[in-house]
């Protein structure tokens, strides 16, 4: 099972302070939502607790199984979703879910006919995702994240591009595939946390 600590983080950009002395503990189950206010520095919280952007003081560290995990492996470990984070298009459907598991695996053994289904993109298998509505691409990230075979699950803003049936379907996938899962939700709109049980407000942290 993973654990993360995060021991005094902080990040700083020249003079300001993105966040100060942050430090928790995360758990399997734990369910933790980062929230603040447009600009306040949650989605550059969520790259450093990824490993993609160095601290500026503190550190981080990723426990499995009772041993430290080196920083050039955390990848391993996770998966994201993010609107900063594209995906390619020049493949369709179904060439970038088998891509996308030559990196991870899915749970359970997971086909890709089953993930095709679960989010709702049966009818377009072989299409080319250059050419996907931007909510298909935004259901395509959050099911490929959700449902791969890892220790902790990011989600920034994850209900961009949604609509309202959207919504409702990104609440189910996290109450059907979270189970043993940390999961980190970057967000300020309480639809897409509300069911969290931690909640770190960013402000609280400058």
């Amino acid at each position: 099972m993973l654990e993360i600590g995060v021991e005094k983080a902080s990040k700083r950009f020249q003079y300001e302070w993105i966040f100060k002395e942050l430090s928790l503990l995360l758990k399997p189950k734990d369910q933790l939502a980062i929230t603040g206010s447009n600009g306040s520095g949650k989605s550059t919280l969520l790259k450093c607790l990824t490993g993609s952007i160095p601290l500026t003081s503190g550190k981080i560290n990723f426990n499995f199984a009772g041993k430290n995990v080196d920083e050039g492996d955390w990848f391993r470990y996770l998966s994201i979703a993010a609107p900063y984070l594209e995906l390619p298009e020049e493949f369709t459907l179904e060439e970038l879910i088998q891509f996308h598991f030559r990196f991870k695996q899915p749970i359970d053994g997971m086909m890709p006919e089953e993930i095709i289904r679960l989010a709702y993109l049966e009818e377009h298998s072989q299409k080319m995702v250059s050419q996907f509505s931007s909510g298909m691409k935004q259901r395509l990230k959050l099911i490929l994240a959700m449902i791969s075979d890892v220790g902790i699950v990011f989600l920034d803003e994850p209900t961009s591009n949604l609509d309202i049936r959207g919504i409702d379907w990104y609440r189910e996938m996290i109450k059907k595939f979270q189970g043993d899962k940390i999961l980190v939700i970057c967000s300020n709109e309480p639809r897409e946390f509300d069911f969290c049980e931690q909640k770190l407000v960013l402000e609280n942290y400058k």
